[in-house]
């Protein structure tokens, strides 16, 4: 299984006639068993066509040529546009928007974010490359063209989630060329308001019965790993997790981002060291090194599953 998509997907495009969006477009079409993305938005070019994929005007244009309900948006519009075309998405009925624009401003975030959970729906973004399962669909930019993403993710047990596009690539061909393959990888984006973190992603982890252990690309600044510590220790620790840190270097320049507009240390709580402390101290992992994800995730595999025979062996005792 998978968590947030499948092949039975339905998605849109919103913005599909700009240069970034007919290339993404492109690429989903051709990953997998094949996107269903039926139709996309972009405002005056209804009629046109994109890779086969129709263009409409509205959203609420798409969902009635469609019949029936759509299970979510790739929305590519400029930064100023991005929280209309949002809202728009959101009330005519969708409930994944992954929003691959980045410099949108801190307000129109808020602002999306708050409807969304309004309205029932989930955002992944702003500022990411989206989600994929792999060799069934993806939705967004992640891992390139269809050929690229093949040879970066394959199917398996380990959930991926990461701030950086990139890395959530980086970290699951590393993944893959170890024998480890994904049930799902998200990119959720690296700006200071996002609309799903590490804490909320885990409960659909947790409930799916592919993924075994989970792994997590982290930067300095914001409170999502306190989050996600607290989750963790509050449920009782239900998957084995391994985190690497990046930018360590970073508890020496208060104040400077790294790559994203969230990696701003404000603060103590914000450095690496606090964090890594602190998600040592909820039982997860921290890697020193990528390389090392792959041997730390086996062992703590490995581990779980040495409890789960004992304790099966101590029940079993008890009821003879």
């Amino acid at each position: 299984m998978s968590i947030l998509i499948d092949e039975r997907t339905t998605f849109i495009v919103q913005g599909i006639t700009g240069r970034e969006a007919v290339n993404l477009t492109r690429e989903c079409l051709d990953y997998g068993k094949g996107a269903q993305i039926v139709g996309g938005v972009t405002p005056g070019r209804r009629g046109r066509e994109v890779h086969g994929v129709p263009v409409f005007d509205t959203v609420e244009q798409v969902v009635a040529h469609h019949g029936s309900p759509i299970d979510g948006s790739v929305v590519t519009v400029p930064p100023a546009f991005t929280r209309d075309a949002v809202f728009e998405a959101i009330e005519a009925g969708i409930k994944l928007i992954v929003i691959v624009t980045e410099r949108i401003p801190r307000g129109d975030v808020a602002q999306m974010v708050e409807l969304a959970t309004l309205r029932g729906a989930r955002i992944i973004g702003p500022n990411c490359l989206g989600i994929i399962v792999p060799d069934v669909i993806k939705m967004g930019g992640i891992g390139g063209p269809a050929r690229n993403a093949a040879q970066a993710y394959t199917p398996g047990p380990i959930g991926v989630i990461s701030r950086s596009g990139g890395m959530t690539t980086e970290m699951s061909s590393t993944l893959s060329a170890a024998g480890l393959g994904q049930s799902t990888a998200v990119s959720i984006g690296g700006d200071a308001i996002i609309g799903s973190t590490y804490a909320e992603l885990m409960p659909l982890f947790a409930a799916d019965p592919q993924t075994e252990g989970i792994v997590i690309y982290s930067e300095p600044g914001g409170r999502m790993e306190a989050q996600l510590a607290e989750w963790v220790v509050a449920n009782g620790d239900p998957l084995p997790i391994v985190a690497f840190m990046a930018g360590r270097f970073m508890d020496e320049m208060p104040g400077m981002s790294f790559g994203h507009a969230g990696t701003i240390v404000e603060g103590k709580e914000d450095t690496t060291a606090e964090k890594i402390a602190r998600l040592q101290a909820a039982g997860i992992a921290v890697a020193e090194r990528i390389e090392d994800i792959p041997e730390m995730l086996r062992e703590l595999l490995s581990q779980r599953q040495r409890s789960a025979l004992a304790a099966a062996g101590s029940s079993t005792e008890g009821s003879a």
